[in-house]
């Protein structure tokens, strides 16, 4: 917001050049409206996609999320696969909500995640596609990481 003002300023003092000054302050302004827009878009996809993945963890209806658990990572574990997924389930909840309350920190959460699911695929050796979505999704919430911080 401080360097459309110094814009502003600009075209105050000198108006020899105000139309050249006015296109700057058109575009700056025209620049910010469109971060601010790709920031919203950001926030509600990096909060609603994990809320609604959590929650399908305990209904199944997109998918069976336990069939991507290898079954090595499911032998270690010290309950059933399905309660598994119903812990990841909540994180994603909470990831989801902490995108639409703090952004910065839930889109860094979330880009985290993501990694780590994908980084889980590709050294199970299965649903690379999958793991390479992720990948380009965690890109997507590391973006609303970088948008949402303080300038």
């Amino acid at each position: 917001m401080r360097k459309l003002q110094n814009f502003v300023t600009i075209l105050k003092i000198g108006h020899l050049r105000g139309v050249f000054h006015f296109q700057i302050i058109f575009k700056t302004h025209k620049m910010t409206k469109n971060i601010q827009l790709v920031q919203t878009i950001l926030k509600y996809t990096y909060g609603l996609i994990p809320i609604v993945a959590g929650l399908d963890k305990f209904t199944n209806i997109l998918t069976n999320w336990e069939q991507y658990i290898s079954s090595g990572f499911s032998n270690l574990l010290p309950f059933e696969a399905g309660t598994f997924m119903a812990i990841v389930g909540v994180i994603e909840i909470i990831a989801g909500i902490l995108v639409f309350v703090r952004p910065k920190i839930g889109a860094y959460v979330v880009m985290a995640w993501l990694v780590g699911i994908a980084i889980t695929l590709l050294l199970g050796g299965a649903y690379l596609d999958v793991a390479v979505r992720d990948i380009a999704m965690a890109i997507g919430a590391f973006t609303l990481a970088k948008l949402s911080e303080e300038i």
